[in-house]
């Protein structure tokens, strides 16, 4: 908006750059999950361009899926690139907005240039397997970047803890929920879904045997599920501050919800709607966990941010 300065933008129209970059990093992840399970993977064989002759490629399905993802990628650098832009000029301007956007920016790129080395890999598990992980790291950073552009933070802002006791576990939340996601990736990473369509360069696996990746990894989710629960019994009989119990109660359904979904899949022989679900699934945990932390300190809102009620 013009003003005496030049042009600014005000919080709560900042807040909408971060709404959308956080849901763009949430697409991010679906898409590329997509292009896994669809076959797509090798779509296109080159990079950036589709193929060595033309940049898109032989209009087909499993190349428009692959280059459409690019598109993707290239679209959210372009609004990555915009949200700095915002953040610079926000009124007032705050550091720690800066350097969100930031990591965003740097994020998108490192996505996109890890994307060539899958692609020229002949899709390398340990390589999908790392993509996947840093996908799900710009989702933490989005959501991250999004509660802060509702809130205050800085010197002389407000903030108190709402229970310290809850405060570590939150924190200790993270350590079970990235070895749950970590042993999903080898899991991926030896299953039925590599990437690729049977006529094309067949991606080899993790070596390891698709159903002991699988027990590893539902002994892993069980306990961190299992965690979840004990935690929600125990805010049951306690006064915990509401948006803590809210942030407990939601990582129980979608620990449930992803439970089911993952027995369901190692019993029908890992359909691919499940898969896309179970990845959801994963992009919400992430989600929760880093609202709960987020939450655990009371701060003020920013003016302009608050839902009309």
């Amino acid at each position: 908006m013009p003003s005496r300065r030049g042009l600014t933008v005000s919080p709560p129209v900042f807040r909408w750059f971060a709404l959308a970059d956080f849901v763009s990093m949430i697409l991010i992840v679906l898409s590329g999950a997509a292009v896994r399970l669809t076959g797509s993977g090798l779509g296109c064989p080159n990079w950036p361009t589709c193929s060595a002759s033309v940049i898109t490629g032989p209009v087909g399905y499993h190349s428009v899926i692959e280059f459409g993802n690019r598109l993707v990628t290239g679209a959210l650098i372009v609004l990555t690139g915009v949200s700095v832009v915002a953040a610079y000029l926000r009124t007032p301007r705050r550091r720690d907005l800066i350097w969100f956007t930031w990591a965003l920016v740097a994020g998108v790129f490192a996505d996109a240039i890890l994307g060539a080395f899958v692609v020229y890999s002949g899709l390398n598990p340990w390589l999908v397997s790392v993509h996947m992980l840093l996908s799900i790291s710009m989702v933490v950073i989005g959501a991250t970047l999004y509660h802060r552009s509702k809130y205050e933070y800085g010197p002389g802002v407000e903030a108190a803890v709402r229970d310290e006791h809850f405060h570590k576990i939150a924190r200790f939340l993270w350590i079970p929920f990235a070895m749950v996601v970590m042993a999903g990736t080898v899991v991926t990473g030896a299953g039925p879904h590599p990437g690729s369509i049977k006529n094309q360069h067949h991606a080899r696996r993790i070596d390891i045997a698709f159903s002991s990746a699988a027990w590893i990894h539902s002994v892993v989710a069980v306990t961190f599920v299992a965690l979840i629960l004990g935690l929600l019994l125990a805010i049951w009989h306690t006064n915990a501050p509401e948006p803590l119990q809210l942030g407990v109660r939601r990582l129980a359904v979608i620990g449930v919800l992803q439970a089911a979904i993952g027995f369901s899949q190692y019993w029908l022989r890992d359909p691919a709607l499940l898969v896309e679900l179970h990845v959801l699934g994963a992009v919400s945990f992430a989600i929760g966990i880093t609202q709960l932390n987020l939450r655990q300190t009371s701060r003020p809102r920013t003016p302009g941010t608050r839902r009309a009620t």
